[in-house]
């Protein structure tokens, strides 16, 4: 007989779906037929499955160690999480508890994967916290600390990561009902000098990358957006801004900034490319010049009272700071 016992990251999930994570080359079909004939059972009596796992319960299986490894996966991935943690260098923790983790992504890391062989912010966050003693080994089998929401590789700033089941889906619930507030810093061309709110609808085309704006809601493919921005600071031919993302999309911006005729610096896909390359040639910007510089939480109670009622603010990035030292 082999038992677990569920700890808080199990917590708060369905006794299938827990299964399907711990045993995740076996068909659903076999858990069914092991539940019925009690080859499985939750805390000593037969279950359905549909049952809620709570913290403390006893998960039992009457079953060979040769069954168990054959619908296990091996566990190759951990060289990953460490090679990850050790070789994707810049990132910092700007603040953790017990739940959360937000960490100050530097340009040129992906938030997730784009393809097996990449390594990205989702497998540094495991190898970080696996480093430090935070999870094990065998705790991965049933719960992967992961990002919660993402930045585009170039993008400089904050990313939320969770750390418990619990963290993971009260964070997604609070982004997805705009609770979490997200605002960027950014370099745009010309003159911002009033505040403004801007709103439309976005399509994406996934065989180019690229988005575009309409007007026209309708449009089934079409997605609404609204950003609110602001001007810090002008210089000579560029404004330092600052914009809340109220819906996030992808590229959603760097498209609004160019279709108000303030592209920004450094954004080759939208921009204005005679004017990023005179920055490039002198700064060495080859991408756009855009970061998520703060986080604004809601009141929040416990466990995550300790992430409420707060403003997290990231590091102004290097290239920042040259540049508002050249007016």
């Amino acid at each position: 007989m082999y038992q677990i016992e569920i700890r808080e990251n199990e917590a708060g999930q369905r006794l299938d779906k827990f299964l399907h994570k711990f045993m995740p080359l076996a068909p659903t079909a076999f858990f069914y037929k092991m539940l019925r004939k009690k080859n499985i059972t939750l805390n000593g009596k037969k279950a359905e499955g549909r049952e809620k796992l709570n913290v403390g319960d006893t998960i039992s299986f009457y079953l060979s160690e040769e069954t168990l490894k054959g619908f296990q996966k091996d566990d190759q991935v951990n060289d990953e999480y460490e090679r990850a943690y050790h070789t994707l260098k810049g990132i910092s923790v700007v603040y953790e508890d017990e739940h959360v983790l937000i960490m100050n992504k530097p340009a040129g890391i992906l938030s997730q994967k784009a393809q097996a062989s990449d390594l990205s912010l989702n497998e540094w966050i495991l190898g970080y916290l696996l480093d430090h003693g935070k999870i094990t080994k065998e705790q991965l089998s049933t719960f992967r600390p992961s990002v919660c929401n993402r930045l585009d590789r170039n993008t400089i700033g904050l990313v939320i990561g969770s750390k418990s089941l619990f963290g993971s889906q009260q964070i997604n619930e609070l982004i997805s009902s705009r609770q979490i507030r997200k605002f960027y810093r950014m370099f745009v061309k010309g003159q911002v000098l009033k505040e403004e709110t801007l709103e439309g609808y976005l399509i994406k085309n996934e065989r180019t990358n690229t988005v575009q704006i309409t007007k026209n809601k309708s449009d089934k493919n079409a997605s609404y957006i609204k950003t609110r921005y602001y001007p810090i600071r002008q210089f000579r031919d560029r404004t330092l801004v600052e914009a809340e993302l109220i819906t996030g999309k992808t590229h959603q911006l760097r498209i609004h900034m160019a279709s108000i005729g303030h592209p920004l610096l450094g954004d080759y896909k939208y921009g204005d490319r005679n004017w990023n390359n005179q920055y490039k040639q002198q700064y060495h910007i080859d991408s756009q010049l855009l970061y998520a510089c703060r986080l604004e939480t809601p009141k929040l109670e416990a466990p995550l009272s300790s992430f409420g009622e707060r403003a997290i603010e990231a590091p102004v990035p290097e290239v920042f700071i040259k540049l508002m030292a050249d007016s």
